[in-house]
Parts: structure tokens; C-alpha cells; sequence
């Protein structure tokens, strides 16, 4: 078999929700595929619809990875190109996918990957916490001492997918590591009902008392031993004395005061502005 007659694999990112942010290549890529292996073949479907898009869809889910993996590259090394999609999002990232991928590699197959929506860069950018260093963690973890370690870990900015339901109880521990540690709540990005919550852990542990509605992304600021940034609150604070003709130096002192921030982390926050 010549290497023209071998098929490969396109890793294909999907709306996190909004239905129309596809991408042109990635329905491009779904409209010659020969087979389209999904996590769940009638969200998928659904996702085709809208945009016209005629296919044949394999399942592959966590619980049948591993063999559909194999049927898969013995598809593309008989010439078959496949598409692989999640239910919404870059797969692997949380999702199936990481199997065949590897399996791929190892049988000298081309893997090409498009690029795409993705939930956790989403929710980065829209945090405003630092993006210049920052770890994914997935989903957290449920064990309590687990989920301490994640969250007491330092070096840049985390972004993490968490349930609902488990939400408040995560608020509620981080507070008590730190209640001034910023962190954002960003639930059903891309949807009708998009809403980006930002504020200090103990703020967002009273907002979120109860358990919200939709999918969440958890962002939680970098906490760098004494030299965290200073709460976005604090900083907005100095901000407002200042432009009522305070000196910089002076008005971080008296927010850090009032507040316990570093007087020496908000003046550079402000004085960097």
C-alpha cells in the first residue's frame, strides 16, 4: 500500500455552545471525512444539521475506546480518513480521544489537528487573571485533601472544569485557604445564558451558595507565596482614590490597610496600569 492510499486522522474541535462557532475548516474537514467518530452520535448529529453537513458517525466514548480505537486505525490504514469530535470542545482536553490518538502514532498514521473552541481558554481570557503562566487541572478532584493539594498548589493561574453541584463546597475550601484569592466563575460559555462572576474566593463562596445552573469553568488566580497578585478589588480601590488626586504610593497603602492586599502588590498593579 503506497503512503496515498493510507488515511489518517483529523482531530476536530466543536462548539462549546453556540452552534454557529465552527469553524469553516472544521466543516470542511467533516464533509470529506469518511467517518466521523463522536462521543455521542445525536449531539453530533444535531451539530451537522445546522450546518448541512452529511456523514456516517461511529461512536466512541469512554467505554468502548479501546476497541473502536483499533477498528479505527485498521479503517485508515485501508485508506479511510476519519474526523474525531467530542460533545463540544478540542477533543482530549477532558474528553475521548487520547486512545486513538496514541494508537495513531504508533501505527505511523498522519494526525492532523484543527484548531478551534475550547472551554478553558475561553474562560482565561474572559477571567482577566494572569494568562501568562497558567495550568489546566480538567475536571477537580472530589476528594477533599485532593482538591486542597490542586488548589494550594502555586505557579500561574488555574483554570479547571467542576460540577455544579460540587461547586459551592470548592468555594467554600478555597475560602478557607484564602478567602482574598481571585477567582472567577464562568458558567455556559457561548450560551444564551453566559455569565462571567469575578471577585475575591470568599465573594464568589457567598454568591454561589447555592448550586448554578449549566456548565462551569472555575478560574482561580496564581497564588505565588507573598507575592500573589493583588485581589482585583483592592486594585480598583487604589484606582478610584487616585483619580480623586491620591498619591499611588499612598492610596495602595491605605487600601492594603483596610483590606490585608500587599501595599507593594497593588502600587505595581496600579502603577503599571
Amino acid at each position: 500500500m503506497t503512503e496515498q492510499d493510507t488515511g489518517h486522522l483529523v482531530v476536530c474541535p466543536t462548539p462549546i455552545g453556540n452552534l454557529e462557532d465552527v469553524t469553516l475548516r472544521v466543516l470542511s474537514a467533516l464533509r470529506s471525512a469518511d467517518l466521523v467518530a463522536c462521543e455521542d452520535t445525536r449531539r453530533t448529529r444535531k451539530l451537522l444539521d445546522r450546518h448541512h453537513v452529511g456523514a456516517k458517525l461511529v461512536s466512541y466514548h469512554e467505554h468502548n475506546e479501546s476497541k473502536r480505537a483499533a477498528e479505527l486505525v485498521e479503517a485508515m490504514r485501508g485508506g479511510k480518513t476519519v474526523a474525531l469530535v467530542s460533545d463540544s470542545g478540542t477533543p482530549l482536553v477532558s474528553d475521548p480521544g487520547y486512545a486513538l490518538v496514541r494508537a495513531c502514532v504508533a501505527a505511523g498514521l498522519e494526525v492532523e489537528v484543527l484548531p478551534g473552541p475550547s472551554a478553558a481558554l475561553t474562560a482565561l481570557v474572559a477571567s482577566g487573571m494572569p494568562p501568562d503562566r497558567w495550568r489546566f487541572a480538567g475536571f477537580l478532584p472530589r476528594k477533599k485533601n485532593e482538591l486542597r493539594k490542586v488548589l494550594e498548589e502555586p505557579g500561574g493561574t488555574l483554570v479547571a472544569f467542576e460540577s455544579p453541584n460540587r461547586l459551592p463546597a470548592t468555594l467554600q475550601l478555597l475560602a478557607e485557604i484564602d478567602p482574598r484569592r481571585d477567582a472567577a466563575v464562568c458558567r455556559e460559555l457561548t450560551k444564551a445564558h453566559e455569565e462571567v462572576v469575578r471577585g475575591t474566593a470568599a465573594e464568589l463562596r457567598d454568591r454561589f451558595s447555592e448550586p448554578p445552573k449549566g456548565e462551569v469553568v472555575l478560574v482561580v488566580g496564581p497564588d505565588e507565596g507573598g507575592h500573589e497578585a493583588a485581589p482585583l478589588a483592592a486594585i480598583a480601590a487604589v484606582h478610584r482614590l487616585v483619580d480623586a488626586g491620591a498619591k499611588p504610593r499612598e492610596a495602595a497603602k491605605v487600601v492594603a490597610d483596610l483590606t490585608g492586599a500587599s501595599a507593594n502588590a497593588l502600587y505595581d498593579a496600579v502603577a503599571g496600569a
